[in-house]
């Protein structure tokens, strides 16, 4: 199994023809994504890589079944196109653009509470299901995905997504395969944190560990932690926390705008010590992620 994407998952990409997303559809549709329709207002009866293309959301699920609504559009646009797919019943939302307002970003929170739907970024670059499908840009093209990503037992939830596939590429090459890799966002306000996936995670009987990869600034880690001390997991989670060098410099953005350390909670020590605290093993080196996971898998467990 898998969380979130699978093979059978129906997707829709608002601003289809828009540079980044005609690079990522076709990544996608090489790795085997089932692409059944894009938005572009105005563009009716164009196709991109043979995907049609329609004027709005409710031309194609009026007719179909749409799983997941994958948005790449400018940020003054994020809003409506995210109302438009909510309002027309598509259950999962993965925001590609960054820099949306969090004014923006709140509304689409709320009414996505409000139809019991759910939201990935914004600022990702999606999630894929190894050797199922993805959706975004998450992997780059077909070959680079599949060389990097490779079925298994260990799910990944990261806030850079470049580092989500160098955290699959170092898992395949010590034969840790992956169940679902999420790219969760970078943005100061993201739809689906750490806390909200783990649950995921944790009923996929695929999924034997979990990696997370963080950074300083936010405040993602700490209600982590606090659901793991109040209710446990069976799963063994792996922590990497980058830029600890951060914490000298409160106040400058790392990386990107949901990475900027304004207190001494934000930063990467905090962190180390939260999670600790909640019996999350942290790797000190980027290569000891995946010493650590065959310890804690044992013997066997986590070859693919």
């Amino acid at each position: 199994m898998s969380i979130l994407v699978d093979k059978e998952s129906r997707i829709i990409v608002q601003g289809i023809t828009g540079r980044e997303a005609v690079s990522f559809v076709a990544d996608s549709l090489g790795y085997g994504a089932k692409i059944v329709g894009g938005v572009t207002p105005g563009k009716a009866g164009m196709d991109v890589h043979g995907v049609p293309v329609y004027n709005c959301v409710r031309d194609i699920t009026g007719k179909e079944r749409v799983d997941i609504a994958v948005i790449s559009v400018p940020p003054a646009f994020v809003k409506d196109a995210a109302f438009e797919a909510l309002q027309n019943g598509v259950p999962l939302i993965v925001v590609i653009t960054e820099r949306v307002a969090r004014a923006d970003v709140v509304q689409v929170l709320e009414l996505a509470r409000q139809r019991g739907a759910r939201v990935i970024g914004p600022n990702t670059m999606g999630l894929i299901s190894p050797g199922k499908s993805k959706a975004g840009s998450v992997g780059g093209p077909p070959q680079d995905a599949r060389k990097a990503f490779v079925r298994g037992p260990v799910g990944i939830m990261s806030r850079s997504g470049g580092m989500t596939t160098e955290i699959a590429n170092l898992l395949t090459q010590n034969r840790l395969g992956q169940s679902t890799a999420i790219s969760v966002g970078g943005d100061p306000i993201i739809g689906s944190t750490f806390v909200e996936l783990l649950p995921l995670f944790e009923a996929d009987p695929e999924t034997k560990a979990v990696v997370l990869f963080c950074e300083p600034g936010g405040s993602m880690e700490k209600p982590l932690t606090d659901y793991i001390k109040a209710n446990g997991t069976r799963l063994p989670i792996v922590a990497f926390i980058a830029g600890r060098f951060a914490d000298a410099m409160p106040g400058v953005r790392f990386g990107h705008a949901g990475s900027i350390v304004q207190g001494k909670q934000d930063t990467a020590a905090a962190k180390v010590e939260l999670f600790r605290e909640a019996g999350i093993a942290v790797a000190e080196e980027f290569s000891e992620i995946a010493t650590i996971l065959k310890e804690r898998l044992g013997d066997g467990k986590h070859v693919y």
